[in-house]
């Protein structure tokens, strides 16, 4: 029977894999895999989810007025110069449609997020890859030596995800100085509230320097509402109005943005529970390589356990453990592991004391 055939780039395409959800009949795990927050929402913004969940019968507000605005105040800029969408992932697709096509050349270092080799094709463009140096960091001097005529897009992560080291202003402004402005540099800050890294690039402070500059964020991450799907980017006007224009209408929903507002209001409580996360980050970093693992600088809500052709065997020991610990491997690369409670971080770490082959 004849069906439908998708485009060629769909057989194709690495798929996006989530984190491990363990076994149904198996032990509870502890989940490590996909670096969400371990903390339950805060009281105040679960009574605000659950007022707006009242109107979910509505269409929400298709331009998010009031969180565009809040997001604005909380950034320093105008509104007009602020893009939200269905999480940074969403917005980050919607830049690509605005900049690339078929023939354009999107550059990112490797590895890095993993939907970014899946959404430039989804555009129809091309990814151009420069890997990590020797400390799992960007290595910049590569990558502006590499943009060409057909480069429309480069994708700096900080914290660079999945192995967690920060770039940092002088070799941001380097690279800046040498890639021209017709090439639009996206600085994807998903992990930025982690960060303590004082040599590292805060876009806000460098945004109005580079007039070819998008910064990239989200709510996903430090303000806990993975599940609620809101993310923003930050532009001058003229990028942010392109940028705006591939937006999905309603994709952002009534409770997202009044979660969003609400979170931005709590941001005093939600940040000392990101410096308890970094506390965290720093005692279990510091066991691992007094254990003999070899743990690059981490600045986001995860550490990174580069073990290459050890991966498989590495998540597959974690989730046989009396109590499974869910761990995100990336084939060939290395292992990800986020930073739970101090109980699932004790797991974690007796866990790996006991693994005998440390990398």
């Amino acid at each position: 029977m004849t069906t439908p055939a998708p485009r060629p780039v769909i057989a194709s395409l690495p798929r996006y894999v989530p984190g491990a959800r363990g076994a149904e009949d198996g032990p509870e795990p502890i989940k490590l895999s996909s670096n969400e927050m371990p903390y339950g929402p805060l009281p105040s913004i679960v009574s605000i989810v659950e007022q707006a969940s009242e109107q979910m019968h509505r269409y929400p507000d298709m331009m998010a007025t009031d969180i565009t605005e809040a997001i604005a105040k909380h950034v320093g800029v105008r509104p007009a110069q602020v893009v939200t969408g269905g999480g940074s992932v969403a917005v980050l697709s919607h830049i690509l449609q605005a900049y690339t096509g078929l023939g354009d050349e999107v550059m990112f270092a490797w590895r890095s997020f993993e939907a970014y080799p899946i959404l430039t094709q989804l555009v129809g463009a091309t990814p151009v890859t420069v890997p990590l140096d020797a400390e799992s960091r960007h290595d910049l001097p590569a990558m502006a030596a590499a943009v060409n005529e057909r480069t429309k897009v480069v994708l700096l992560c900080s914290p660079n995800n999945p192995t967690g080291p920060t770039i940092h202003t002088e070799e941001f402004e380097k690279f800046m100085a040498a890639v021209p402005q017709t090439v639009l540099v996206v600085l994807d800050e998903a992990y930025g509230e982690f960060v303590r890294d004082n040599d590292t690039v805060n876009g806000t402070e460098v945004l109005e320097r580079h007039p070819n500059l998008v910064l990239l964020r989200t709510f996903s991450k430090a303000y806990g509402l993975a599940g609620l799907r809101l993310g923003y980017a930050v532009a001058s006007d003229e990028l942010a109005a392109n940028i705006r224009t591939c937006v999905t209408p309603f994709s952002v929903s009534g409770v997202a943005q009044a979660a969003g507002i609400a979170s931005l209001e709590a941001k005093g409580e939600l940040l000392e529970r990101v410096a308890a996360i970094v506390a965290e980050r720093h005692r279990v970093a510091d066991a691992l390589r007094e254990q003999g693992w070899t743990v690059p600088d981490a600045q986001g809500n995860f550490v990174w356990l580069g073990v290459r052709e050890g991966t498989d065997a590495l998540a597959a020991s974690m989730a046989q453990a009396a109590r499974p610990l869910l761990v995100r491997p990336f084939a060939g690369h290395g292992v990800r592991i986020t930073i739970g409670s101090a109980e699932e971080n004790d797991a974690l770490i007796e866990a790996l004391a006991e693994y005998p082959e440390k990398a």
